[in-house]
């Protein structure tokens, strides 16, 4: 019985598209078509596969290219044999490879037989395949992944700030730990609106500030004969400021609200330590809320690349670096494991001293994330709450801990009601 696979070869304006019936026992009968990549064009295609009635798709991700074909199939592509009596599990499947398994030989790209090789690689499983989250969870990842695009941008600008703020004499940075704190804005918008006297602007700092009042006097002293110029940059970059600020507090809101319903799931990640109600929901806008595309936790963090390699040849192991992942998700976990091990009287923070020293500090933290890792999926899979088990935790900490991620969730637009514990529940 005929059974088709249609390739797909990417590009930003065409798609080289392939179609084979691999139940043949013979060379594979390639039938081709070049389709454009409007909307209208691939609602043509859609139909034209399920017209052939091809049953699986795979296709090329290139840069961005692959996701309006992706998403135009997922919604237009219904493979009329999809249900038919003894159909195979991956029928009516989509299948995004990684290019460089369908790499080719040196000086043999071309487009159709690029499209053909992701059919016969598909078939003998060489290809390397990745996951695809649905529809709803890459709208959770778009969100969290472009907040996190805006808070880099709003390092680079308080790098600048600070470079400003230096060739102009303004050694405030010297004294003021954080530049885009309550204290230094409002200092720095006074000297933006034109404030001349150093006294004036140091009185505008908060009294929990280090800083003596004479000591901000002198970092100030060059606003007395400022240039105009530098107060209209350090203008614009304030206002450049504040719409960066707009849009974080926007993309917050926004990410609460698609993830209201999946809140117990945000919680009992966020009492993990180390994580907070941030790292929560960028954890799971990238596994889901539930981790049910990975069986085991192994899985898991293989696919995020939060455990050694295994490099062997003639029974030597000649590297363990941990392979290439999910590059989002290792970010989280490793800025996690950084945090967890500072948390005093932590089960990561016993672990942490007791591998730095035949690790170093590097390995161990890796060690810390692939645990994470693995508890992140016990959490999500199963719907377990984090216990702490360290030596030195107070119930004190542990209530300081709580409310504050209660405050992080509330400030979020999450609703959080409080209830009496059991008297049997730890601390």
């Amino acid at each position: 019985m005929a059974y088709r696979i249609a390739g797909v070869d990417v590009h930003k304006k065409m798609l080289a598209v392939v179609i084979a019936d691999v139940a043949v026992d013979r060379e594979y009968q390639f039938e081709r078509r070049t389709v454009g990549t409007s909307p209208a064009q691939l609602r043509a295609l859609a139909e034209w596969l399920a017209e052939r009635e091809v049953e699986e798709v795979v296709m090329e991700s290139t840069a961005q290219y692959w996701r309006p074909v992706w998403e135009a199939l997922e919604r237009h592509w219904q493979p009329r044999r999809r249900s038919r009596e003894g159909a195979g599990p991956m029928s009516g499947m989509l299948h995004l490879a990684q290019a460089q398994s369908n790499r080719g030989a040196h000086g043999r790209k071309r487009d159709f037989p690029d499209a053909e090789r992701l059919v016969k690689r598909l078939v003998a499983q060489e290809l390397t395949l990745s996951f695809v989250p649905d529809t709803e969870q890459r709208l959770w990842r778009t969100v969290m992944r472009r907040k996190y695009q805006v808070t880099r941008n709003r390092v680079q600008l308080q790098n600048r700030l600070e470079c400003l703020l230096e060739e102009a004499h303004i050694k405030l940075s010297s004294f003021v730990s954080d530049l885009l704190g309550a204290s230094a804005r409002r200092m720095l918008q006074a000297l933006a609106d034109g404030e001349t006297n150093p006294a004036t602007l140091a009185e505008l700092a908060s009294r929990r500030l280090r800083a003596t009042p004479e000591q901000l006097c002198d970092a100030l002293g060059a606003c007395t004969d400022l240039h105009p110029v530098y107060r209209r940059l350090l203008k614009l970059v304030l206002e450049e400021l504040r719409v960066i600020d707009d849009h974080l507090t926007q993309l917050d809101q926004e990410m609460a609200g698609l993830l209201s319903p999946h809140q117990p799931a945000v919680q009992r990640l966020a009492e993990v330590p180390g994580l907070g109600v941030d790292s929560a929901q960028q954890i799971i806008a990238e596994v889901g809320a539930a981790a049910a595309t990975f069986p085991s936790s192994k899985h898991l963090a293989s696919w995020v690349g939060a455990c050694p390699g295994d490099e062997e040849s003639a029974g030597v192991n000649y590297s363990h670096r941990s392979p290439n992942g999910n590059r989002q998700m290792r970010r989280v976990l490793n800025q996690a494991a950084n945090a967890a091990v500072k948390t005093k009287g932590s089960i990561f923070e016993l672990v942490y001293r007791r591998l730095v020293v035949r690790l170093g500090h590097a390995q161990a933290i890796g060690a810390i994330a692939h645990r994470l890792c693995r508890l992140v999926w016990k959490i999500l899979h199963d719907g377990v709450v984090y216990e702490e088990r360290g030596p030195a935790v107070t119930k004190q900490r542990a209530q300081r801990r709580a409310a504050k991620m209660i405050r992080e969730l509330r400030s979020l637009g999450y609703r959080v009601d409080l209830a009496p514990a059991p008297s049997g529940s730890p601390a």
